[in-house]
C-alpha cells in the first residue's frame, strides 16, 4: 500500500520510510520546506512532498491516495511556549487526522511518548502499563501536548478509520545526529558530562530505532478490531541501567566516563537554576519563547540542563510491553548487543565520533555545559 510518513527527513521518520520500503510498500514522505531530502529523493519507491502541519492544503495533497499514515513529526524539545507546542503537537495532529480521513486513509498510527504520562512530582515507576491514567498535571508543555494529541488520535478511531498510538522512549541508533545518545557522547568526549545519578541505580526502558519501526509497521497492519483506539508501550527487550550504559557507549568511542558524581539534591537544584537562568537570558535578549539560541549555536537550542532532563536522567521508568506483544506480535527484533555493533559500524562509516556529534557542537557552542536530553529525538523533526 501507499503510506504517508510525516517527519520523514528526521531520525525516526527516515527509518520509518526505510522500514515501509523493506516491506514492499510505497511511501509518500512529507518534509518541511528547507529540509534536507537528498537521501529520500534517492530512494526508489519514495515520493517526496513538501508541506507543513500548519498548512491544511499541503496535508490534503500529501494524504491523497494513501491507505495509511505514520505520524512521527512533532516538536519534541523541552522548551518553548505553550502556543508553539499546541500548534505543532495538537493542532497539527488534528489537521493531519482530518486530512487523512478525508483522503480515504484507513489507518493512522501516531508516534506518541511515555512522557504523555509523566507527572511533575513522582518517584521511580517500574513496569508501567497501558492502564496507567493520564495525569491531571503534566511535567511540561511537551508532555501535556503529546498526551492531548494522543487522546485526539485514539478518539478518532471508527469503523472505517482505525487509529492507534505507539509510545517508544529514548530512541537510539544509527543516523541520529541530534538525539540523547549523540548529545551524551559529545559531552563525555569533551569531559563535560557529570554523573548526575548521585550513586542511585536508574533503570529505564530505551528503544532502538529498528524496534520502534517494527512496532509502527505492525500497528499499521494489525487487524483493526485488535488495535483501534489503543496505545502501546514499545521498548527494547533489555531494561537499561542508564549510567553504566552511557559509560559503556562512551567507551566504544574512547570517551571518558561521566564524572564527577553529583549528589541528587545538588543536581536537581543545579538543573532548576540553569533552566531559570536560561529563560531569563532569552527574555533579556528579546527572544521570548521563540527559537533564537542563547548558547552560541543552533536555531532552537535547548537549555544546557533542565528539570525535565534531570528527571529523565534520575528517575527509574520502565514499561511493560505485553500489550504490544499480544496485539501487535511485537518482539523487539533488534537486541542491545546488535544495536551497539551497528551503531559503532555506522559511526565509523560517517567519519568517527567527532563527525557523529558535530551537530551537538554546533548547537551547544564553545561555552555551553553538557546538554543531555534523553527524549530529544523520539520523533522525526524537532518542529512541525
Amino acid at each position: 500500500m501507499r503510506i504517508l510518513v510525516t517527519g520523514a527527513s528526521g531520525f525516526l521518520g527516515g527509518h520509518l520510510v526505510d522500514g515501509a520500503l523493506r516491506r514492499g510498500h510505497r511511501v509518500r514522505a512529507l518534509v518541511r520546506p528547507g529540509s534536507d531530502a537528498v537521501r529520500l529523493r534517492s530512494l526508489s519507491g519514495v515520493e517526496v512532498v513538501t508541506g507543513d502541519l500548519t498548512d491544511e492544503g499541503s496535508l490534503g495533497r500529501a494524504a491523497q491516495g494513501c491507505e495509511a499514515v505514520l505520524h512521527s513529526a512533532a516538536r519534541v524539545v523541552d522548551h518553548g511556549s505553550r502556543a508553539q507546542f499546541e500548534a505543532a503537537n495538537v493542532t497539527g495532529t488534528q489537521r493531519l487526522l482530518a486530512a487523512a480521513r478525508s483522503a480515504g486513509a484507513r489507518r493512522f498510527v501516531f508516534v506518541s511518548s511515555p512522557s504523555a504520562l509523566m507527572r511533575v512530582r513522582e518517584g521511580d515507576r517500574l513496569g508501567i502499563d497501558e492502564n496507567t491514567p493520564y495525569p491531571q498535571r503534566w511535567f511540561n508543555h511537551y508532555c501535556e501536548t503529546k498526551a492531548i494529541a494522543e487522546q485526539y488520535v485514539r478518539a478518532a478511531d471508527g469503523p472505517d478509520f482505525t487509529t492507534c498510538a505507539v509510545r517508544p522512549r529514548g530512541i537510539w541508533g544509527p543516523r541520529d545526529h541530534a538525539g540523547f545518545l549523540p548529545r551524551m557522547v559529545d559531552a563525555m568526549r569533551a569531559g563535560r558530562l557529570p554523573d548526575l545519578s548521585g550513586g542511585k541505580r536508574v533503570l529505564v526502558s530505551l528503544c532502538h530505532v529498528d524496534n520502534a519501526v517494527d512496532a509502527c509497521m505492525r500497528a499499521a497492519l494489525a487487524p483493526a478490531g485488535r488495535v483501534g483506539g489503543k496505545a502501546y508501550f514499545v521498548a527494547d527487550r533489555e531494561e537499561t541501567d542508564l549510567w553504566p550504559f552511557l559509560a559503556g557507549v562512551g567507551a566504544l568511542f574512547d570517551c571518558p566516563p561521566p564524572a564527577p558524581r553529583v549528589p541528587l539534591v545538588l543536581g536537581r537544584g543545579l538543573a532548576a537554576a540553569v533552566e531559570t537562568g536560561w529563560h531569563l537570558r532569552r527574555r533579556a535578549a528579546g527572544s521570548g519563547s521563540g527559537s533564537v539560541s542563547v548558547s552560541g549555536g543552533g536555531t532552537d537550542a535547548a537549555p544546557p540542563l533542565s528539570r525535565y532532563m534531570m528527571a529523565l536522567l534520575t528517575r527509574s521508568a520502565t514499561y511493560d510491553t505485553r500489550a504490544a506483544r499480544h496485539d501487535l506480535g511485537y518482539e523487539a527484533p533488534r537486541t542491545r548487543a546488535e544495536g551497539l555493533r551497528v551503531l559503532r559500524d555506522w559511526v565509523t562509516e560517517v567519519g568517527g565520533v567527532a563527525a557523529w556529534t558535530a551537530v551537538q557542537a554546533a548547537l551547544s557552542g564553545d561555552t555551553a555545559p553538557a546538554g543531555p536530553a534523553p527524549d530529544h529525538t523520539e520523533q522525526g523533526n524537532t518542529q512541525s
